[in-house]
């Protein structure tokens, strides 16, 4: 059984380290992380796009085995290690990283995304497509009187997405960057549907036996 009172303390304690004011110098490159499942295997992939066109740059992936089961609020413990090794891997490291879960729309302020923002001393973005917390006002989702995310639709007839800042970021400058980050017909942002295309091209050549032994362990 994991403990998920220390687990809690800590979300709690990081939570006190989130600055979510713009603290990057400059906009040119973008990326997105996510990730996918095989069996006990987390796939986590990230691309790299160039922030003006959106041209990908580079992508990454790494592979490592879930040493935490899903539970709601705790996803970095479960994806954090894969995500963190793909990060590792990039040869141009981006100047904001968008990923697959809250920034501080969370019960502890401090989702999967802003959970890696700190441990990567990363600008980041949260992006959600439920929503795990808090009160819809307007375009805005509300958690003890704080604005934390803001709705956005991206694409006709679909449901919107949240957007929450995780770390070095204002709420303002993350939709605005999402924004700019979409291209049609895509419902996510260019660099975290990449991703997402990508982690999902790795798990199938794992399920068809491609990869060697060494890479998916």
């Amino acid at each position: 059984m994991f403990d998920f009172t220390k687990l809690k303390e800590e979300q709690l304690k990081l939570a006190k380290k989130v600055v979510l004011k713009d603290s990057f110098d400059k906009l040119e490159l973008i990326g997105g992380a996510d990730c996918a499942y095989n069996q006990d295997r987390v796939i986590s992939a990230i691309a790299v796009c160039d922030y003006k066109t959106m041209e990908l740059k580079e992508k990454v992936f790494a592979v490592s085995k879930a040493k935490v089961p899903y539970f709601s609020g705790f996803l970095a413990y479960r994806e954090g290690p894969a995500i963190s090794e793909a990060y590792a891997k990039l040869q141009h490291k981006p100047d904001v990283m968008i990923f697959d879960g809250n920034g501080i729309l969370h019960p502890r302020r401090c989702g999967l995304a802003s959970h890696l923002g700190i441990l990567l001393e990363q600008a980041s973005i949260g992006i959600a497509k439920q929503l795990l917390v808090g009160e819809v006002k307007g375009n805005k989702v509300y958690v003890e009187k704080e604005a934390r995310a803001e709705l956005v639709v991206t694409r006709e007839h679909a449901k919107p997405i949240y957007v929450s800042p995780r770390h070095k970021i204002s709420l303002k400058t993350s939709v605005e960057i999402v924004k700019n980050c979409m291209r049609f017909p895509h419902k996510l942002p260019e660099p975290l549907h990449l991703a997402h295309k990508y982690a999902n091209e790795i798990k199938e050549r794992i399920a068809k036996g491609e990869l060697s032994e060494e890479v998916k362990l």
